[in-house]
C-alpha cells in the first residue's frame, strides 16, 4: 500500500515543521491526532481541517464532531472521512486549525508518496521534527518575546 507523506507547517513560524507519514486508507482522525503528538499538545479542544489550493484558500471544511454552525458546504467528519478520498492534486494542501480559542494554525501539504510502506513503522507516524513547537499553553507576551528576539538575531 502507498505512504503519504505530509509536511505540517506552524503557520507562525515555517522554519517549525514536522513530516507525518500515513496510509491513504487512515481517517482525518487518525491525522489529527499524529499532529497533536508531533507538536506535543494535547486534544482537549475542538479541531478542523480545511481542503486548500496552492493560494491557501479554505475550501470544505472536515470536521472533529458535529456541530450547528452554518456553512455553504455540509462538513465532513474526521472519523469517517479517508485521507485518501480527499487528495485531488498530486501536491493537495490542508489548513488544520486546533483550538478556536487559542486558533493555533498549521499549513499541510502533501511532499511524497511512497510506494511501499514499512513494516518498522507503525503508521501514522512523525518520521521528522524540525524547530521547537510553540508552547500550547505558554503566555502570548513570552512567545512573541522570544520570536522577536529570534527575528533580531537574523536581521
Amino acid at each position: 500500500m502507498p505512504v503519504l507523506r505530509f509536511r505540517i507547517y506552524w503557520e507562525e513560524d515555517e522554519s517549525v515543521y514536522r513530516d507525518i507519514v500515513i496510509k491513504p486508507d487512515q481517517t482525518f482522525l487518525q491525522f489529527h491526532q499524529a499532529i497533536l503528538s508531533s507538536f506535543e499538545f494535547d486534544n482537549k479542544h475542538k479541531a478542523t481541517f480545511y481542503r486548500s489550493n496552492d493560494n491557501w484558500l479554505r475550501g470544505r471544511e472536515i470536521i472533529l464532531e458535529k456541530d450547528d454552525e452554518p456553512r455553504k458546504a455540509e462538513p465532513l467528519l474526521m472519523v469517517e472521512t479517508v485521507i485518501g478520498t480527499a487528495i485531488k492534486v498530486p501536491n493537495q494542501k490542508f489548513i488544520y486549525v486546533y483550538d478556536f480559542v487559542k486558533n493555533w494554525t498549521f499549513l499541510v501539504e502533501l511532499i511524497n508518496v511512497s510506494k511501499e510502506e514499512s513494516s518498522k513503522i507503525n503508521y501514522p507516524a512523525c518520521v521528522r521534527k524540525e524547530g521547537l513547537p510553540p508552547s500550547q499553553y505558554g503566555t502570548k507576551g513570552l512567545v512573541n518575546e522570544k520570536l522577536v528576539e529570534m527575528e533580531q538575531k537574523y536581521d
